[in-house]
C-alpha cells in the first residue's frame, strides 16, 4: 500500500513524517529503498533537531548516499505540493551525492552510471594521501632519520694545578705558554694564583673541552710538561673534571672574577 505525505517543506508535513518515522527505520519496509530517496528528495535541506526522528532517519540516508547507495524497490510513496524529479535512481556517484536545484535532490542527476575508472581517482574513501600530503610525510621522516643521526656532542669542565718550579718563575710568562697551546675543541678559561707556600704561588686555571677532540693527559703530557713550557713547569694536577652541564656553573664562582 502506498504511503502519502503533504508538503514536506512545511512544518506541518515535517512534524507528520516524524511522528510517522517513531517506529520506523524506512518509509517502508525493512531496509533503505527508493522511498526513502523520495521522501529524502522533498526535504529541501536538513531538518531541524526538534524533529527528532526526522533528522534520525535524514542522516542516516544521507550517509548512504555518500557511501553505497540505495539499491531497495520499496512499496511506493506520494508527496503531496512537492515538485519532484521522476524515477529516482537509487545509486547516486560518490562524487556528488546531493546536487540540489531549486531545494530539491536531483537525483537522476546523480544517478549516472559510476563506469569511468578514472572517476575512482577523484574520490578518497578510505582516508588515503593525496601527493602533497605523502611528500610532506616523507620530508617529515627524513628530517627525524637526519635528526635521529645527528651525534651528541660532549664536553667537560677541567680545572688544572700548574705548579712552576720556583718562587723566581715569572707567572705572567709561565700563563702566557699555557695559553699558548690550541687544539680543536679545547677552550681556555678563567684563571687565579693560588699560594702554595714559601713566596711560590701556583696557576689554576679552567679549560672547557671537547670530549672527542682533547684528552687532557695528552694535553698534560705532551703539551704542558713537555719542552719549551716545561722551562716553566713542574707539574700539572686536575683538581676537577665534571660534564660541562653539572659543573660549569659550580666553579663560575670560584674562578670567574
Amino acid at each position: 500500500m502506498a504511503v502519502s505525505f503533504s508538503d514536506l517543506s512545511s512544518a506541518a508535513g515535517l512534524k507528520k513524517l516524524d511522528e510517522y518515522l517513531l517506529t520506523r527505520s524506512y518509509i517502508t519496509g525493512y531496509q533503505a529503498s527508493k522511498d526513502d530517496l523520495t521522501v529524502y528528495a522533498a526535504i529541501a535541506k536538513p531538518p531541524s533537531s526538534d524533529y527528532v526522528n526526522v533528522s534520525r532517519w535524514f542522516n542516516h540516508i544521507d550517509a548512504l548516499l555518500r557511501i553505497s547507495g540505495v539499491s531497495g524497490e520499496g512499496s511506493g510513496v506520494t508527496i503531496e505540493g512537492s515538485a519532484l524529479v521522476s524515477d529516482a535512481i537509487a545509486t547516486p556517484p560518490a562524487t556528488d551525492t546531493k546536487a540540489r536545484f531549486d531545494g530539491y535532490v536531483d537525483l537522476k542527476a546523480v544517478a549516472a552510471d559510476d563506469d569511468d575508472d578514472d572517476d575512482d581517482d577523484d574520490v578518497d574513501l578510505f582516508g588515503e594521501e593525496t601527493e602533497e600530503e605523502k611528500k610532506a610525510s616523507e620530508e617529515r621522516a627524513a628530517a627525524a632519520k637526519a635528526a635521529g643521526k645527528k651525534k651528541v656532542v660532549g664536553k667537560s669542565s677541567v680545572v688544572l694545578d700548574i705548579k712552576p718550579w720556583d718562587d723566581e718563575t715569572d707567572m705572567k710568562v709561565l700563563e702566557e705558554k699555557v695559553r699558548s697551546v690550541q687544539q680543536e675543541g679545547l677552550l681556555w678559561g678563567a684563571s687565579k694564583l693560588v699560594p702554595v707556600g714559601y713566596g711560590i704561588k701556583k696557576l689554576q686555571i679552567m679549560i672547557t673541552i671537547v670530549d672527542d677532540l682533547v684528552s687532557v693527559d695528552s694535553l698534560i703530557e705532551d703539551y704542558l710538561t713537555a719542552e719549551p713550557i716545561n722551562e716553566y713547569v713542574q707539574s700539572v694536577d686536575i683538581v676537577a673534571f665534571n660534564k660541562i652541564l653539572s659543573c660549569v656553573f659550580k666553579h663560575c664562582d670560584t674562578f670567574i672574577r
